[in-house]
């Protein structure tokens, strides 16, 4: 039994006439005839009764009507829940992000995007920090995520960088460095104490930071190791330290924090990455990262477009 056969007997009891369903099927009459006595032979029961003017439903037939008609129905609508994940418009997406990459207007803009234009993607979200971001998606427990600098590059996972912007210093108000003036110079981070977003040993912006320091010759002290973004801004609002910051998260506690620029020899870049598995080349996962690159490609002719103006 096969649910082509199973097609060809609801065909048949439907129009109650063998002639008449092989015409609403494009078939010829006497295949069709095979078919349905191949089934009940294969059942070993007589499924209709015939007669000169056409054919009815002997009680297993009917019993059979009921069930086949279940079982096409589930999987008819099986097959449209398949087709419509391979569209890439409906089914389920988790998308993991870093509390730093939350903070920049793009993340939540691409959401929004995602939600709008392709209602029938079931979007989770999720916070964590970069590297566990990095191992769920490798390990398929999330499909995409948003992070800052990748702290690890997992076998078949992708990180691409959409966009970039500077990192600022961030210090409590009425620290010494908190006077308003121009750039902070790498010197004057002598012996500051920090507040660092990072795994030990791993790479990641606060690593950068460190390199720089040395490679300057500035000495810095570490006064805390945070797992977070968010709890890196509350100790730094507290007084434990300052820190450097994506400068998209200037508006964090400005009432306890002043976000001063560093000096161009000290610049260091904050960029928004998306990772995601290189085998998720279809299905909810691929629509969305190619909404993002769409998004960032937008977003990098803007500000193009700002520089230039700015430009004398």
């Amino acid at each position: 039994m096969d649910l082509r056969q199973l097609r060809y007997f609801l065909a048949v009891a439907r129009a109650g006439h063998i002639t008449r369903a092989a015409e609403e099927l494009g078939m010829q009459q006497p295949p069709l005839s095979q078919q349905i006595k191949a089934l009940e032979a294969e059942l070993g029961m007589p499924l209709f009764q015939r007669h000169p003017r056409g054919v009815t439903l002997t009680d297993a037939g009917r019993r059979l009507q009921d069930e086949a008609g279940r079982l096409l129905a589930d999987f008819d609508a099986m097959r449209a829940r398949m087709l419509s994940l391979s569209d890439g418009r409906h089914g389920p997406l988790s998308v993991g992000f870093t509390s730093s990459a939350a903070a920049h207007a793009f993340t939540p803009e691409t959401l929004r995007a995602c939600r709008s234009r392709y209602p029938g993607i079931e979007l989770t979200v999720r916070e964590n920090n970069a590297a566990e971001i990095t191992e769920a998606v490798a390990a398929a427990r999330l499909h995409c995520g948003f992070l800052r600098v990748p702290v690890s590059a997992p076998p078949g996972v992708v990180l691409q960088t959409l966009l970039s912007e500077p990192a600022v210093l961030a210090v409590p108000r009425g620290h010494a460095l908190a006077q308003p003036g121009g750039s902070v110079r790498m010197q004057e981070l002598q012996d500051q104490p920090l507040v660092l977003v990072r795994r030990p040993g791993a790479p990641g912006l606060y690593a950068n930071l460190l390199a720089l320091c040395a490679q300057q010759g500035v000495r810095v002290r570490v006064a805390a190791e945070v797992e977070r973004m968010m709890t890196n801004l509350n100790l730094v609002a507290a007084g434990a330290g300052i820190s450097v910051v994506p400068a998209s998260m200037r508006g964090v506690h400005p009432h306890a924090i002043v976000y001063r620029a560093l000096e161009p020899a000290a610049a260091l870049d904050a960029p928004l990455t998306l990772a995601w598995r290189a085998g998720d080349r279809s299905g909810p996962t691929a629509t969305f990262v190619a909404l993002v690159q769409r998004l960032a490609a937008t977003h990098r002719r803007r500000a193009q477009r700002a520089l230039e103006r700015e430009a004398p």
